[in-house]
């Protein structure tokens, strides 16, 4: 049973994973066997990642590169699986949000999230999953989102990309799905990361939260882990279009 949830073997490339829920899904990814390339924009911010991987006696890999170059991206995913190895593992994780109202949000800001959330994931699966065929196995998590599937005020382009990117895994799933290829998407509720510290520190949201969840508590990043590491196993090699919310109940309150 244990080789069933095993990654030994297996390369995994998760963007956006220099810190939060990024860092998490591939730390949680290297403890069960995988090697993990971690990715950003930045090359010290990676660096500073891999060398506390590292540390802790993981196989980890860099690739600095930005999800919405296009160029960019065919480049690196072509070295990575020319020096390290080939993927079998992609996580789209590389995220952003902008709080505003519609009304005074400007057509760039709208651009830039839906540009990174979706367009991002667009390209990375697009460069990874051509060598995936040829091998007739692969397995691509897409980070989605509670606002996958609700609104709420302030949010609209990051609801409107999350969105997309559950029916982007659908889609994947649908067309890859005769490759032996599974796409699934992980959906967290509200977690304690960089990004939502700014809510978290407003009283008035913080008991929102905690009152809209059955579990009266913000999750941490490291319990999305388990959710992360099976629907990239062989475990789930049955299961693909499938968004899983991990929540602490917040889906199943009214």
């Amino acid at each position: 049973m244990s080789t069933l949830f095993s990654l030994k073997g297996k390369l995994a490339l998760v963007t956006g994973s220099t810190q939060g829920i990024g860092y998490a899904l591939a730390k949680g990814l290297a403890q069960a066997g995988a090697a993990v390339v971690l990715n950003g924009r930045t090359q010290e911010k990676i660096d500073t990642a891999m060398a506390q991987l590292k540390s802790e006696g993981f196989e980890v890999y860099g690739a600095a590169f930005d999800v919405i170059d296009e160029e960019g991206v065919k480049k690196a995913i072509d070295s990575i699986e020319s020096t390290i190895a080939p993927i079998d593992i992609l996580v789209n994780n590389a995220g952003i949000t902008v709080r505003k109202k519609v009304q005074d949000l400007t057509y760039e800001e709208w651009n830039r999230v839906m540009n990174v959330n979706l367009n991002g994931a667009f390209l990375v699966s697009r460069a990874v999953i051509p060598s995936m065929i040829e091998r007739k196995k692969g397995k691509i998590l897409n980070t989605c989102s509670l606002m996958s599937f609700f609104a709420r005020t302030d949010n609209s382009p990051y609801a409107s990309s999350k969105g997309g990117m559950a029916l982007f895994t659908k889609a994947l799933a649908v067309e890859l799905g005769p490759n032996n290829i599974q796409a699934n998407g992980i959906a967290p509720g509200y977690f304690n990361t960089p990004l939502t510290k700014v809510l978290q520190e407003n009283v008035t949201f913080d008991a929102w939260v905690k009152n809209s969840t059955p579990a009266s508590r913000w999750g941490e990043v490291e319990e999305l882990v388990g959710t992360a590491v099976y629907l990239t196993s062989d475990a789930a090699n049955f299961v693909t279009g499938q968004i899983i919310c991990v929540d602490g109940g917040f889906t199943s309150s009214l």
